[in-house]
């Protein structure tokens, strides 16, 4: 895998197949690193959300709730190495400023800086929701999309909405999680529960 890697430095499958062998040694970290590598070129791909679960719940378990401080750094995907879906989105609405100067801004330090804040964020608003507490979470999921834009925080975002009654919002977030996944399955059930409620 690692030759593979030389030559391909971010193939999803090289990476896919490291992070299992990874995984099989118990070495969780650094199959979540891999795993979350993946995402960050395309986040369609469901085997990789399934073991970033799945190490996230180990390393949980291993190292208890200050587990991300022990992590090795997630590296950063180039624009030109992320699949065909992540640039149209990073031009799409014109309120999203911060993806329009990350990529270009020079060095990549800006860019691995707002995916880890917008990682950070959509991690404090997964705390709020198992607190309970929808309307802080929808508050971090927003910041957190305007400096990265992820299918798993819209999804949970509209999970939020949905809870707080407002349904248009929480449709149209599934409606945007499902653009850069088509096939997400939280994204068209909770868009169904939504519409439902509009009727």
């Amino acid at each position: 895998c690692r030759s593979a890697l030389d030559l391909v430095p971010f193939g999803i499958k090289p990476l896919l197949r490291r992070a299992a062998a990874y995984e099989a040694l118990e070495r969780y970290q650094l199959a979540y690193v891999d795993y979350k590598t993946v995402l960050q070129v395309d986040c369609s791909i469901q085997a990789a959300h399934d073991g970033v679960n799945r190490m996230t719940k180990a390393l949980l378990e291993k190292d208890g709730v200050n587990w991300r401080q022990k992590l090795p750094p997630i590296p950063t995907v180039p624009v030109s190495a992320q699949t065909r879906w992540s640039i149209p989105s990073a031009g799409a609405p014109g309120a999203n400023t911060p993806p329009a100067t990350a990529p270009r801004g020079g060095p990549g330090e800006s860019t691995a800086a707002g995916t880890e804040r917008a990682r950070t964020l959509k991690e404090e608003g997964n705390e709020l929701v198992k607190k309970g507490n929808h309307k802080k979470a929808v508050e971090k999921y927003s910041e957190s999309l305007k400096l990265n834009q992820e299918c798993a925080t819209y999804t949970n975002r509209a999970l939020c909405y949905l809870t707080l009654k407002q349904y248009k919002e929480a449709a149209q977030d599934c409606t945007e999680a499902l653009r850069l996944d088509p096939k997400n399955v939280k994204a068209l059930y909770r868009r169904a529960q939504a519409l439902k409620e509009l009727k």
